[in-house]
């Protein structure tokens, strides 16, 4: 036994299996093998050189799943009013907005009544409002929005994904890619995988509580360290092999990051030392009801700590019907938290270098469907950009005179994704991954830069 370890001897013995031997152990513990584990689960997350100089560090993405009526929010049409109840272009009943309407800022951007916190923020705001995808089914358009890829057979590596293979992080004791409450359904754990990536750069889940599965330490850190060393010294070995998958690097390197991760994440997630003035800025209270509230402060020391890409959602926005009070409690369970984040990430100095990017997998139709509902839209709906390398107070694209279909700076998903990596400095068509005998990319093959939107 090795003099270091003698007084550990019976520690070591209750907390590693019988069969693995003290003679294993000490063998192990001599090896240089563990070591260079440990070295090589550090190497691929660390920060990388983009492939052009960057206009943004990190992004927060904050998804609305379900589609956000955007002319009951965001787009005033004023013949849309006007022709009320009358056909459609595209047939259907016209429907227009319940909801007042009112331009904030020195931009004059619409706003409904319905969003009065995030109203304020015009100015901050670039909006795209000329989006269109593939897809009008929620499954696919969910992953779409995530992958790239509606419906390819072979799954896609998540777009958060593919920026932290591109990246790397900037803070080694904690994950590159967080997602917090990602929805259970449209395309699951697909939406914030690695795919055919390794698996190291697949998203991590929380919960809104700030509950990362399977990370409290349940031995002593040396013991666990020791423990850790022999298993990784184990898997070096059988990485070492030919024939072994690529999946068993992903393991190494994911358990020297969740290693690490015990001292740090559950204090990271704790918002409860946050100043009252700040919990009440965003709007956090108990229970459900304040559950978007806690991702929004969550999302801002995630990212205030080095983490490249957080997500955050909000489920519900899926009005067939009951339009209209359905909106009213969606838009005050966002409206006030989104807000703060935005002046919270400003007042920080953290917008100047956090893109933030707020929008749906689609929009909604301004025809109706059944008494108070509205069907989904593929062909032209919007979504806004705030904070680094992005045109404050500016429109990018639009829709027609009803809000059907984007006729002027059309942007479709692929673009979208383009886009979003020239701002963190990768070039989409670079960007690329070895599988299956072909090179594989976010934007597969197509996405143009729209670089009319940049700052």
């Amino acid at each position: 036994m090795l003099p270091q370890y003698q007084t550990s001897r019976r520690d070591l013995l209750k907390s590693t299996s019988a069969g693995f031997g003290m003679l294993a152990l000490a063998a192990m513990l001599k090896s240089d093998r563990a070591k260079a584990a440990t070295e090589s689960a550090k190497s691929s997350l660390q920060p990388k050189f983009a492939h052009f100089p960057p206009r943004a560090k990190r992004i927060i993405f904050v998804f609305m799943q379900g589609a956000v009526s955007q002319v009951d929010t965001f787009e005033y049409k004023p013949q849309l009013q006007k022709d009320h109840g009358k056909t459609g272009p595209e047939g259907g009943k016209l429907v227009g907005s319940r909801f007042r309407f009112r331009q904030y800022g020195e931009t004059g951007s619409w706003f409904s009544e319905l969003l009065p916190n995030l109203a304020t923020h015009a100015d901050k705001m670039c909006w795209l409002r000329g989006l269109h995808t593939d897809t009008p089914a929620h499954p696919q358009a969910v992953v779409q929005l995530h992958t790239g890829a509606a419906n390819a057979t072979l799954t896609r590596p998540s777009m958060g994904a593919w920026m932290l293979y591109g990246l790397g992080t900037e803070n080694q004791d904690l994950p590159g890619y967080v997602t917090i409450n990602p929805p259970p359904n449209f395309g699951g754990a697909v939406n914030f995988g690695s795919a055919f990536l390794p698996a190291h750069f697949q998203g991590s889940r929380i919960n809104d509580q700030g509950y990362l599965p399977n990370l409290k330490a349940r031995t002593d850190s040396g013991i666990q360290r020791r423990q850790l060393d022999f298993i990784q010294n184990m898997n070096q070995r059988f990485a070492s092999l030919p024939g072994t998958p690529a999946d068993v690097e992903g393991v190494i390197q994911s358990y020297e990051l969740a290693f690490r991760m015990q001292g740090k994440v559950p204090e990271l997630l704790d918002i409860s030392d946050e100043p009252q003035q700040v919990l009440d800025a965003y709007g956090v209270r108990p229970g459900p009801a304040g559950s978007f509230a806690r991702q929004c402060v969550m999302a801002r020391r995630l990212s205030e700590a080095g983490v490249r890409f957080v997500e955050i959602c909000q489920p519900g926005w899926d009005h067939h019907n009951n339009l209209h009070k359905g909106l009213i409690d969606r838009c005050q369970s966002v409206d006030q938290s989104t807000a703060a984040l935005l002046t919270d990430l400003e007042q920080r100095g953290l917008l100047d270098e956090t893109l933030v990017l707020f929008g749906s997998e689609f929009g909604r139709q301004p025809t109706s469907q059944g008494e108070d509902g509205r069907d989904h839209n593929i062909t032209g709906y919007p979504m806004f950009l705030a904070g680094a390398g992005v045109k404050k107070g500016f429109v990018y694209g639009g829709t027609d005179e009803y809000g059907v279909r984007a006729v002027e700076g059309r942007m479709h998903t692929n673009d979208l994704h383009a886009t979003l990596l020239a701002l963190m400095g990768l070039d989409h068509e670079q960007l690329t991954y070895p599988y299956a005998g072909r090179e594989f990319r976010l934007t597969d093959v197509a996405g143009e830069v729209k670089r009319e939107i940049f700052a």
